[in-house]
């Protein structure tokens, strides 16, 4: 009786064993069509082919560590907003207001293309001009009396000869 419940344990083992192989062989193929896939994408950026290269294996490591992951949306906006509070107070409002995409904010570009710019636009209501004070009136000007007429100069010597 020892004897069947043997094979059935040994067969057991043998098919789990097939299977985590089989898994391991699936994720392994997995994971070199995705890196088949991140090689293809850098022949197609901007950024150096290298370096590239170089991010990709360490992305590929890090996911098979289980570190790779992605926060939650809120948790950017936070950081964002941390970042608005270092800003002088004259300027913060502003800050926020392109973080969270409020007021007349545009947002262009990629990081790909080098970052995303954020620009918003604040109508600031220009001063009413100030009123001159009222002009005094114009008085006519005083006659004035013509100067003396000049002399004429007396004639110059001439200097001696030595």
């Amino acid at each position: 009786m020892k004897t069947p419940i043997r094979s059935t344990f040994a067969v057991l083992l043998a098919a789990g064993g097939l299977i985590g192989a089989s898994s391991a062989i699936a994720q392994a193929a997995g994971s070199d069509a995705t890196l088949q896939r991140e090689r293809a994408v850098c022949d197609g950026v901007l950024q150096d082919r290298t370096a590239c290269l170089r991010e990709a294996g360490a992305a590929r490591h890090e996911a098979r560590r289980g570190g790779l992951t992605s926060a939650a949306p809120i948790n950017y906006q936070q950081n964002a907003l941390a970042r608005c509070t270092l800003q002088p107070p004259a300027d913060r409002t502003a800050c926020e207001q392109r973080v969270l995409g409020t007021g007349r904010t545009t947002m262009e570009g990629s990081v790909l293309g080098g970052g995303v710019i954020r620009e918003t636009v604040t109508p600031i209501v220009a001063p009413t001009p100030m009123t001159a004070p009222p002009a005094a009136p114009m008085t006519r000007p005083e006659p004035m009396t013509a100067p003396a007429p000049m002399t004429a100069p007396a004639p110059m010597a001439p200097l001696p000869l030595r």
